[in-house]
């Protein structure tokens, strides 16, 4: 087998960053010239994240062949900059429903299903089929959870059976663990440290390398402990320390030497890493010069992770004009024809995030009405647009009940209505309109200007549509149809000519924003905020 394959285990706690850690480790190697692909392992029961709670997982990132996943594949994209698919995630429920199947259709001649060897070999099968389909020299796997936990056991022993199968020189493993600091103490403790590595080894697998997730820089001495019983060598105990952003994470472990130690373990020859193009994104990330007030108008505003494609996209696009991007979390609910002009009269720009349901719905719609009629820039992202669509509908074309079917399905101007093809579909999970399709830009629009192409592809992640029904009284009213999509008419993009960027979409750009390539919606959104200020 050509491609070798890196695992990425967790300890100590949850959310400490194995998806910025493994990501980064993917762009160090892929700036060394190497093919690199990731994939991300969640031992959760679910099928996918389509129908958790926002709350409980953040964002649904969505792939181009339409999978629902978990926002580590955002990262992961955004990192390496490469397209990911339906292979690049797996969780326990599908691995149990795939199982399940094969045992209905008689595949398994009457044998008892176990955790040992079905789940542990379909787990191991589903590493291989995404190695095989992508033929990278670099395979990264990360596994959700923390060692130790109940559902993450037969991942780890499919990892102890796999590193032998394919041959231990062709594995490398890589242990993120919490290094606590103790206030009290004045002390970072080690012992944590030590008792995850001895877990992970009691399951048959040795770190090659042990990163250690700190606030505070650890001393030679506490390095060396952790070497000592860790069986590492010194230089394999690493730091990840908070950072200012974290697009300064690979420069971080770069200069700890990780993709040298990944590459000379493997005994691959490459040139050195190219970090230049990375370095100046930083720069000017942690060193804006100018910067510009987005108020981003949500349900889940006290939880950034639900709007996390995007908080990285504006950042993106920030970087690209060397400008800090403030973001005020602004309740969607708290947003009414008394406190709108408080709330919104000093952003520079608005944005309306993707959502569903009911609740927050009118703060949303004024938001847009005040940046339609106060000339302020606005991005509508999906359920944004469907906000956009229902503001002008009631307050320019004067249809007063104007709304969406999905919150109304009385209102007697339904102007965004439920897709043909989402009629009679009862199961929420994997049935929306998912994955990437065509629109053709019309010529002479701003968002044509923005793209600088006629056709573009976009990830979509929805079941109700522009209702074309009202469309020609939307174009008569002055309401510019940017954006449809070829195959089926679709609309897609939406803006208003004498504006300076109002600007909504159906889909959601945020999937394909990158740090050294800012979507063109959100560059144009921030330039345009950068000017309004």
């Amino acid at each position: 087998m050509n491609t070798r394959i890196i695992f990425v285990t967790g300890g100590v706690a949850s959310a400490l960053g194995k998806g910025i850690v493994a990501s980064s480790l993917g762009r160090l190697l892929k700036s060394r010239g190497l093919k690199v692909s990731m994939q991300k392992m969640d031992p959760y029961l679910n099928m996918d994240p389509g129908t958790m709670n926002p709350y409980q997982h953040g964002e649904v990132f969505v792939t181009a062949d339409g999978a629902e996943t978990d926002l580590d594949l955002g990262h992961y994209e955004r990192f390496i900059d490469e397209p990911l698919s339906q292979l690049s995630t797996i969780t326990t429920g599908r691995i149990m429903w795939d199982l399940f199947e094969k045992q209905r259709q008689g595949d398994f001649n009457g044998e008892t299903i176990q955790i040992v060897p079905h789940v542990t070999n379909r787990i191991k099968q589903a590493i291989f089929d995404n190695i095989h389909a992508n033929g990278a020299d670099i395979h990264i796997v990360e596994i959700g959870g923390t060692v130790g936990d109940i559902e993450g056991q037969p991942y780890l022993e499919a990892l102890r059976q796999f590193q032998w199968e394919v041959g231990r020189e062709n594995c490398f493993f890589v242990h993120l663990t919490l290094v606590p600091y103790l206030e009290a103490a004045g002390e970072a403790k080690t012992k944590p440290t030590q008792h995850s590595v001895n877990t992970l080894q009691g399951m048959g697998i040795q770190p090659d390398i042990v990163v250690c997730r700190t606030s505070h820089s650890l001393s030679p001495e506490q390095k060396q402990k952790i070497a000592n019983f860790c069986n590492l060598k010194l230089s394999h105990v690493l730091e990840s320390p908070d950072a200012e952003t974290i697009y300064e994470v690979p420069l971080i472990l770069h200069q700890q030497g990780i993709d040298d130690i990944v590459t000379e373990t493997f005994s691959i020859q490459t040139p050195p890493a190219d970090l230049s193009n990375w370095k100046q994104i930083v720069q000017n990330i942690k060193e804006p010069v100018k910067e510009v007030n987005i108020a981003l108008v949500g349900k889940y505003i006290e939880l950034h992770d639900a709007y996390l494609s995007i908080v990285e996209s504006l950042t993106h696009a920030g970087a690209a004009y060397q400008s800090k991007v403030n973001i005020h979390w602004v309740q969607a609910e708290d947003v009414t024809p008394e406190t709108a002009e408080d709330m919104l009269a000093a952003m520079d720009g608005i944005l309306l995030p993707g959502g569903f349901g009911k609740r927050g719905i009118e703060g949303k719609i004024l938001a847009a009405q005040f940046a339609r009629t106060h000339k302020v820039p606005l991005l509508g992202i999906c359920y944004g647009m469907h906000m956009v669509v229902i503001e002008f509908a009631r307050n320019v074309l004067g249809w007063k009940d104007a709304n969406t079917s999905e919150v109304d399905e009385q209102t007697t101007h339904p102007v965004i209505d439920l897709m043909a093809d989402q009629n009679n579909i009862t199961q929420m999970g994997g049935t929306m309109r998912l994955g990437q399709y065509p629109c053709k830009l019309e010529p002479g629009t701003k968002t044509y200007a923005a793209y600088g192409e006629p056709e573009v592809m976009e990830r979509h992640r929805h079941r109700y549509e522009f209702n074309n029904k009202y469309r020609q009284d939307f174009i008569d009213a002055g309401m510019v149809i940017a954006g449809v999509n070829p195959q089926r008419d679709l609309v897609e993009i939406v803006e208003l000519k004498d504006h300076p960027w109002f600007v909504a979409g159906q889909f959601h750009p945020e999937f394909l924003s990158r740090p050294n390539r800012p979507h063109p919606l959100f560059a144009g959104f921030i330039d345009a905020a950068l000017k309004q200020r």
